[in-house]
């Protein structure tokens, strides 16, 4: 039997090998990039709100995403795997779909609305519970993220900004409906 430890980092890393392999295989072939794009108000664009995550403009725009993901998605993961599909299922979900229902018309890749998700899922999830190590974890991501919070606002430079504020959006949301589940049914606690 794994260890816990072994299973959240084959779940982490062999997460981020998904990622960079469809990444990889969109950027040499661009019909599958535009296959798992997000594309707003478009029924071929729907499959996007999952795909979205995996393919990304360009190698530097993944290595920049990687970058921020790992440490998020380890601190999360650090409640147990469970826990850390369930937040990223929801965060990927809800932000898509309302990049999908109110996002301008453009294609939009990458996994920074996942990221920013995270962001606002630590964050808010420190405020909630109000533990001493949620509330520590909340204040150094808010120290090494904070800055990061610029990205909900239009750029006009081809950066899908609404991916990140409805990311962040659905990250605090899924931070309080994942902590008011576990304060409600502790014996069936996402965390393991």
């Amino acid at each position: 039997m794994k260890s816990a430890v072994t299973q959240r980092a084959a779940v982490l890393f062999g997460g981020l090998g998904l990622v960079w392999a469809v990444s990889l295989y969109a950027l040499a072939d661009q019909s599958v990039l535009y296959l798992l794009a997000l594309t707003p108000r478009r029924l071929d664009g729907l499959p996007g709100v999952m795909g979205m995550p995996f393919v990304h403009q360009s190698l530097w725009h993944l290595v920049a995403n990687t970058l921020s993901l790992v440490p998020l998605a380890a601190i999360v993961l650090f409640r147990g795997v469970r826990y850390y599909l369930v937040t990223v299922a929801w965060i990927v979900v809800l932000g898509g779909l309302a990049v999908w229902l109110f996002g301008r018309e453009a294609v939009h890749v990458g996994a920074s609305g996942l990221v920013f998700g995270l962001v606002g899922f630590l964050v808010v999830r420190g405020l909630y519970e109000r533990a001493l190590t949620s509330l520590l974890v909340s204040l150094v991501v808010v120290l090494l993220y904070g800055g990061t919070i610029w990205g909900v606002l239009p750029r006009g430079d081809g950066v899908s900004w609404e991916a990140h504020l409805f990311g962040l959006i659905a990250g605090a949301a899924t931070a309080r409906v994942l902590v008011g589940l576990n304060a409600r049914n502790p014996a069936g606690d996402l965390d393991a």
